[in-house]
């Protein structure tokens, strides 16, 4: 496993230049109405048919029903479950294919053929949530620790749920690599900046927003020197050949860290296209809303269902930013549908996600790691395969899993 790249001695650190972009991405003629915008900045919403919004307390009175009436499922984490490998990494910059790691839950760490190093969604605690819960304690260890990696170039969040942004991760990684840059969907810097983050160091983007990205280079004798890195045009340094371009996309969740901030802030997918690979990194979304009445057991994909909405997003991305060589899809945390549909993916939403945004390969993601619904923790991936074959796409390896901490090499361009 290669050592950390960002505490060696005399070594060359580079760090982000972010830039507005010198082509403006296609986008769907309506994206401008910013209709996922509340008015007078009070947060957001999906704007679609495709989502279904809760009362909180009619909600919870229907959960105590469930769970006194003995219809709640609690998953058997009793080892074996998923495969638990440790990683390896590519030495420095070194180019290649493009590769992916995963590390657990919606964390993927991937090395583009550039020598970009992207991190997204990144949690290394053992409980995604403000306070210890047994509940939500880890049932499969992290592959390797932050300072395991090489180096970070760049951190993109999908939203601020515990599962998907962690203080103790993000304190971490920017003692390990201060150099890193931070993407985030609208509303999110300021919690980036009032957890420490120099704000020089720290991008939110909007839906169909796009930033140019530079990797510039400045030899540094000391991490202390390393410290006073910041990311400034002005700045005079060596620029490096490695580009990127970094987007946010839309997608169907909510946000919230607390009671009373209930999608305050904005939740994005994200494209990130670096040495002619392309990735779609799909965040946690909803695809549509299966009714309440749903019965216990079903995916809300019978004929019955037919006419339920779909959120259009997905084939507005793979029309306007699409092809992609890599989608990393959620596939888990999806029981019961009556009340996760609206934000999670469903294995067969997660197959029409794949279709709908033209990714010509993918990876699951969000499953094996935390129980946070009631599917068993191995059906997510059987599932995915009954999706996809009865789709007509059985062909091995187009979008399957893997062990946490195992990494897939991808082709890339066209």
């Amino acid at each position: 496993m290669s050592s950390a790249g960002g505490v060696g001695a005399a070594s060359a650190t580079l760090y982000a230049v972010v830039s507005n972009p010198t082509a403006v991405g296609a986008k769907p003629k309506d994206a401008d109405e910013k209709a996922h915008h509340l008015k007078g900045g009070k947060g957001f919403i999906n704007p679609w048919d495709s989502f279904r919004d809760f009362v909180g307390w009619q909600m919870g009175l229907r959960m105590l029903w469930r769970k006194f009436s003995g219809q709640v499922r609690q998953p058997d984490t009793t080892p074996p479950t998923v495969p638990v490998v440790t990683p390896t990494f590519r030495e420095g910059r070194e180019g290649g294919k493009l590769r992916a790691t995963w590390l657990g839950h919606a964390c993927y760490y991937v090395e583009f053929p550039s020598g970009l190093r992207v991190l997204f969604d990144p949690v290394f605690e053992d409980c995604c949530a403000p306070i210890k819960i047994k509940s939500l304690k880890r049932f499969t260890p992290v592959p390797c620790e932050i300072e395991d990696l090489p180096t970070v170039d760049l951190v993109v969040i999908s939203h601020n749920h515990y599962d998907h942004l962690s203080y103790p991760t993000i304190k971490r990684i920017q003692k390990a690599f201060p150099q890193v840059h931070f993407f985030a969907p609208l509303g999110n810097r300021s919690w980036f900046v009032n957890s420490g983050v120099p704000e020089a160091n720290v991008t939110e983007l909007d839906w169909w927003d796009t930033r140019d990205v530079k990797l510039q280079s400045r030899f540094q004798d000391s991490p202390k020197e390393v410290d006073t890195v910041s990311v400034s045009k002005s700045e005079t340094s060596t620029q490096s050949d490695i580009t990127a371009l970094v987007g946010a996309l839309p997608c169907q969740h909510v946000s919230a860290r607390g009671p009373f901030d209930k999608c305050k802030t904005l939740w994005a997918s994200w494209s990130v296209e670096s040495g002619g690979a392309k990735v779609y990194f799909a965040g946690d979304t909803g695809y549509r809303a299966v009714p309440g009445n749903t019965p216990e057991g079903e995916d809300g994909y019978g004929p019955e269902y037919a006419h339920l909405p779909v959120c259009p997003a997905f084939k507005q991305i793979g029309e306007h930013r699409g092809p992609f060589d890599l989608g990393l899809i959620p596939i888990g945390a999806y029981e019961p549908r009556w009340v996760m549909s609206p934000m999670h993916a469903n294995p067969e939403d997660s197959a029409n996600i794949f279709i709908e945004t033209k990714c010509k390969k993918a990876l699951g993601m969000h499953w094996g790691t935390w129980v946070l619904t009631e599917e068993d923790v191995l059906e997510p991936p059987r599932k995915l395969k009954e999706a996809l074959k009865q789709k007509g796409i059985a062909e091995e390896g187009v979008f399957g899993v893997t062990d946490i901490g195992e990494s897939k090499e991808f082709e890339s361009g066209a």
